[in-house]
């Protein structure tokens, strides 16, 4: 299955880089100022950052990543929920709920009827975009995903829509990515989980799907081949060193800039969690400083990719990791398959993949970031005019990009706010949004996104984007 795909992780290699000596104060402070400059970390370097120990090098390390979160993404936070599809898999991954060999798991995939309504539900509460969840089955093929991805979009609830779908679905050939890109799909995702080889084959059994380490290894190569050029990667944290698999991301990270000329759109950093019938693994279990570590130093290493940070995590700890990096994050999430519609107040850890630590409600959600001082965002106008892949990165890394995306931000809040934020809500925006206005520089932009914001407001008009 993997012939023709490159191996371009040394597991000794790696190894040795993470476990080697603690470097000296200098060389740490020279390559926080090369991430400043907001120029990519090399392997090397980012080893560096990973074996500094000292108290006073790692609240460097995590001032540096705070000022770059605001350097090149501002204050703002984009908003997505997941949706799972379907839960048939034929892997059996130790760690997952979903694993064939789990008799503990009620098994499920929605049809089309029932995919309307979760989306209803979703765009409900003001969701705009979404990340479409499927197991690893032969009744989840391409045709059936881009079928999905097709449906969702055709879904019109109230003043709802979504805008932009993401997946996270197993590898495809090449065909397979042409089918799915056809539909229109945003960022395609598939995580690594461990970098390590051996860790990998402990926990993935030879005779699955999945077995395949060099397979799963190339499947975004093959995804940005076939015209993806969108595409996240991640680790599942907690399965081997995480000092390791951090160089094992910025390594994939980087053999795709170097490969196609653009990194990856996203990096995501989960950590296990407990689920159904499953017995975890804790010799490389990942505590909350070295969790905290993990992001900033990410964020160093990779100053232009977004940074992902899911609900697995408990809202104060996403409240304080959210200032090291993060760009993105889920809320009102429900991982339940129909869980949009079906879930209580407890989640069903028969129907869940693992269990989340956040399950609020978007608008509590929202209502945090605001007073936070972060500026939530729906906005998918980037993609939706082609500024994506290395375009994207033409506009970002200039810095370019904020004078769309503040606006643009700006503008899906306000839609948010008038359609359905609760009064508690809809205050704390109404305020961040007027200091937001009150500190743009440029006096033409300013006026043209008050007229924008008051045609949302007054006039009911939606989708108007920069």
């Amino acid at each position: 299955m993997s012939n023709g795909a490159t191996d371009f992780i040394e597991d000794a290699r790696l190894t040795a880089l993470a476990e080697g000596p603690r470097p000296d104060s200098a060389r740490i402070r020279d390559i926080i100022a090369k991430s400043v400059a907001k120029q990519h970390l090399s392997v090397e370097e980012t080893a560096d950052l990973v074996r500094a120990d000292d108290p006073e090098l790692i609240e460097l390390i995590f001032q540096t990543a705070r000022q770059l979160k605001r350097d090149v993404y501002g204050n703002r936070i984009v908003l997505f929920a997941p949706l799972y599809i379907g839960n048939d898999c034929v892997n059996d991954c130790a760690y997952c709920a979903f694993k064939r060999s789990n008799r503990e798991v009620v098994r499920r995939t929605l049809d089309k009827a029932e995919v309307r309504h979760q989306v209803e539900a979703l765009e409900s509460r003001g969701h705009k975009r979404l990340i479409l969840v499927f197991g690893e089955h032969p009744r989840y093929s391409p045709e059936f995903i881009a079928d999905t991805v097709r449906t969702v979009y055709q879904v019109k609830y109230g003043l709802g829509e979504i805008r932009r779908v993401n997946i996270n679905a197993a590898p495809m050939d090449h065909e397979g990515y042409r089918t799915v890109k056809a539909a229109g799909i945003g960022t395609y995702q598939v995580f690594q989980e461990t970098y390590h080889h051996g860790a990998y084959a402990k926990v993935h059994p030879e005779r699955t799907r999945k077995g395949d380490y060099l397979y799963r290894l190339d499947a975004l190569s093959r995804a940005m081949e076939a015209g993806i050029d969108d595409v996240g990667i991640g680790a599942l944290f907690g399965l081997h060193d995480w000092r390791f698999e951090v160089l094992g991301l910025v390594s994939h990270a980087l053999h795709l800039q170097e490969r196609y000329g653009v990194g990856p759109h996203t990096i995501s950093f989960p950590r296990l969690r407990p689920a159904a019938g499953v017995e975890l693994p804790t010799a490389h279990f990942v505590a909350d400083d070295d969790f905290k570590r993990v992001v900033a130093i990410l964020r160093l290493a990779v100053p232009y990719t977004g940074m992902i940070l899911t609900a697995r995590e408990r809202p104060e700890l996403r409240r304080e990791v959210m200032a090291f990096g993060v760009s993105q994050i889920d809320a009102g999430s429900r991982i339940e398959i129909g869980g949009y519609t079906e879930a209580g107040d407890a989640q069903s850890m028969d129907r869940e993949q693992f269990e989340l630590g956040d399950i609020r409600p978007l608008d509590q959600v929202m209502r945090e970031l605001m007073t936070d001082g972060y500026l939530p965002s729906f906005c998918t106008a980037c993609y939706r005019l082609g500024r994506t892949g290395e375009h994207f990165m033409e506009f970002a890394i200039p810095g370019f990009i904020q004078q769309f995306c503040t606006p643009n931000a700006l503008s899906t809040l306000t839609e948010f706010l008038t359609d359905y934020a609760s009064p508690e809500t809809r205050a704390a925006g109404k305020k961040l949004i007027a200091e937001e206005i009150s500190r743009m520089p440029d006096d033409k932009l300013r006026a043209r996104l008050q007229e924008c914001l008051c045609r949302i407001e007054q006039d009911g008009e939606h989708d108007l984007y920069f």
